[in-house]
């Protein structure tokens, strides 16, 4: 595992954290905001995901 994946998923789990408690109190901008860094860490993952893949082919 790279550093991107690690970042990605540990981003993407906080982003869902944030946007449970969102909706949990009703703070709409918590639960947007958890969202959005939701599927900033599953795009971080995803290149992470790649460049692993890319590495393991060129060997």
């Amino acid at each position: 595992m790279n550093k991107n994946q690690v970042d990605g998923r540990a981003n993407e789990a906080k982003g869902k954290v944030k946007e449970v408690a969102g909706k949990i109190t009703g703070d709409k901008s918590t639960e947007y905001k958890g969202k959005a860094e939701k599927h900033a860490g599953k795009a971080e993952a995803k290149y992470g995901d790649v460049k692993r893949d890319i590495k393991k082919d060129s060997k």
